[in-house]
């Protein structure tokens, strides 16, 4: 018996993954699109006349047991993957590809929406009924369904390919990164290094079959201290070399071929669909709507920050000069030295901040803030069945014990795991037949793990990265809507980052910090006076920060808001369009857009915008609880019900102004970052 195709006799009807082995998927997908097309034959055989039951509802509901079955076989090919599961995803992946065509280039089914559609204004519907069904006619026309015959079978052909070249995309970034290790023998190299960063390469080494030396990888808890601590300048260059041309090695994993045959498919897509760039076909969804709009937002932004961060690097260079006699700063130099001269401006670096928090304590910590917020407990259950050890699964509850939702929370870095934070679900959440079927949630990270001699102490940095993907956990988890296509974080990609970027600025607040960060061995509270540290601390280097993600941003639209086919050279046309935004010499031999997966094997495809777009909506929403109070229970209430529960059922700032009360202005994200007084 296929365990994916029977109902789960589990806790919560959790996927068991206990019984669930890689021969099940292939079959049980097969089988799920078979059941899904025979249900989507139905309503298009239903000889009544079209209505919103018998057809929008009736199709919401046709594709549930595909989207469990492929929620979990790609959550596990992302976070716990082999040679096995990276084959299947390479078989699988066209098939899903070719189901969703199959629905939305259908056309008896599409005249049958259509007909729905166009009595819309007769139609009681109350709002979300009204969001799915323009959802749905706009998914169907967004995905060719007015089309003839010769082009739904070209669109067919460009979504085959292009599902399989982002999976080796993907695959081809993680060969690298897991392809790479610096094994350092002379302990005279490692002087400067903190114990803590030592032990965790001693424990390297041994995992790898090299006892008494260090390894050092491209896995962030291993990479990013290390180009924080080395004195070594060779090795620092050497690391940040190999850090940044993953994908551009001339290898098998090189991904240069395969960005310019994306970007081109993803173009031609667009142009069948009458659209003139991809940007232009994704941005019609989106908050900032066009591409105007994205470019004069980025530049609204860097022509504040530039300025900034060029006086960052010339104070940064000044520094270095004036330590080592380094006249020209360069890339790999920019974390050693900013680090140490953060240090000496504010007394406060990672490891004076780590003993503060251990990982078990920042897990309770964003436990409590949860509950003072929105009144939430988090119970571990063991009877709840993971797919790797170190997983550790929680029920969710409410104040009066009611079931809210599940979570699975994942912290260490894998050799099968890809690198990054993320949030995921295994199930959203949805109501049907009287019944509110509640999520379940998941967060994957990569933090520092633990050593024969420390327990696991998150860097700050880790500490807002868990934040971060807990406010999107929250999203997910405090979802309320009738759909689950448009429930929890089923909204605008520029409205996304809105809970996670929002929920980080619980990071830096006193009363916050004085619920969890402890000294791991004293157990002492974090002393006043390094939380007012962290606090000054917030807006160092941010004109180098923003003007970095501005960059990444216009990286994604020069892709994308633009006939690719022309692109000859992956290198010259990053560096070009990169040029504005440079702030160190041009590095031959390393490339971003070749390890570029939120854009090329993410869903942040012409959407990196909406990071910053994101910023400017939580700085102003947070100005609210800066003013009522961190944990004022009247506004915590109203952003649950107004944004966390709502998530795509209404337009983004309707909710938004509804909570607020006003559209928001770049001048609380450029305030709040210190790049205007």
């Amino acid at each position: 018996m296929n365990p994916l195709l029977q109902k789960f006799a589990t806790p919560f009807h959790t996927p068991p993954f206990d019984s669930i082995k890689n021969e099940h998927f292939l079959p049980a997908i097969q089988t799920a699109i078979a059941e899904a097309k025979a249900k989507v034959q139905q309503i298009i055989d239903n000889q009544a006349l079209p209505t919103f039951e018998n057809t929008i509802e009736a199709l919401e509901q046709s594709g549930q047991a595909v989207d469990l079955i492929s929620a979990i076989f790609f959550n596990l090919n992302h976070a716990e993957t082999n040679e096995e599961l990276q084959k299947l995803a390479k078989e699988i992946s066209p098939l899903l590809s070719e189901y969703g065509n199959d629905i939305t280039l259908n056309e008896n089914l599409f005249q049958k929406i259509k007909s729905v559609y166009e009595q819309r204004n007769q139609l009681k519907l109350n709002t979300e009924q009204s969001t799915l069904l323009e959802k749905t006619y706009k998914s169907f026309v967004r995905n060719g369904a007015n089309l003839n015959e010769t082009q739904k079978q070209r669109l067919r052909e460009i979504d085959k390919e292009k599902s399989q070249l982002s999976l080796e995309y993907s695959d081809h970034v993680l060969a690298d990164t897991n392809n790479f290790e610096l094994v350092i023998e002379n302990p005279a190299d490692l002087v400067g290094f903190p114990e803590s960063v030592l032990e965790m390469a001693a424990q390297t080494a041994q995992e790898k079959g090299k006892p008494g030396k260090w390894v050092f990888t491209l896995k962030f808890p291993s990479y990013d201290p290390f180009m924080k601590y080395t004195q070594n300048r060779d090795m620092r260059q050497k690391m940040e070399f190999m850090y940044a041309n993953r994908g551009f090695r001339n290898n098998e994993n090189d991904n240069r071929e395969l960005v310019k045959r994306i970007a081109q498919l993803r173009h031609e897509r667009a142009t069948l669909l009458g659209y003139a760039s991809h940007a232009d076909f994704v941005l019609e969804e989106r908050m900032a709507s066009n591409v105007p709009t994205v470019r004069n937002f980025l530049d609204q932004i860097l022509t504040v920050a530039k300025p900034v961060a060029n006086q960052e690097i010339e104070e940064l260079t000044e520094y270095a000069n004036e330590l080592d006699g380094i006249e020209q700063l360069e890339r790999w130099d920019f974390a050693y030295y900013s680090e140490k001269l953060k240090k000496e401006k504010f007394n406060i670096d990672d490891e004076i901040l780590k003993p503060y928090f251990k990982l078990e304590n920042v897990i309770e910590g964003i436990f409590k803030v949860s509950e003072k917020l929105y009144n939430l407990k988090f119970v571990e259950r063991k009877d709840i069945a993971v797919y790797h050890p170190e997983v550790i699964a929680y029920e969710v509850q409410s104040a009066d014990n009611e079931h809210i939702a599940v979570l699975y929370a994942d912290f260490f870095p894998r050799a099968g795991k890809q690198g990054g934070a993320w949030m995921t679900s295994f199930r959203g959440q949805k109501k049907e037949n009287g019944i509110n079927h509640r999520p379940h949630i998941s967060i994957v990270c990569n933090f520092t793990k633990s050593t024969p001699t420390k327990p696991s102490l998150l860097t700050f940095n880790e500490v807002t990265t868990f934040f971060h993907e807990f406010g999107h956990a929250l999203h997910g988890m405090l979802a309320d809507c009738q759909y689950e296509s448009l429930s929890g974080t089923n909204v605008y990609w520029d409205f996304v980052e809105l809970p996670s970027q929002f929920f980080e600025n619980w990071a830096y607040e006193k009363e916050s910090l004085d619920l969890f960060a402890r000294h791991y061995e004293t157990n002492e509270p974090i002393p006043a006076e390094l939380i007012q540290k962290i606090k000054d601390s917030a807006n160092y280097m941010s004109g180098y920060q923003t003007v970095r993600q501005i960059s990444f941003g216009k990286l994604d639209m020069a892709w994308h808001a633009q006939n690719p086919q022309n692109i000859a050279d992956v290198a010259q046309f990053e560096n070009a369009t990169m040029a504005e935004t440079a702030l160190f010499p041009t590095w031959e031999g390393t490339n971003m857009s070749t390890s570029f997966t939120h854009i090329f094997s993410g869903g942040y495809a012409a959407g990196y915008y909406s990071y910053k777009w994101a910023e400017v909506l939580e700085a102003d929403a947070f100005e609210l609880f800066q003013e009522k109070g961190m944990f004022d229970t009247a506004t915590a209430q109203s952003f649950k019900n107004h944004i966390l529960a709502k998530g795509g059922s209404e337009p983004p700032m309707t909710l938004y102004k509804r909570f607020r009360g006003k559209e928001p202005a770049p001048e609380a994200l450029l305030k709040k970052t210190g790049l205007i007084k």
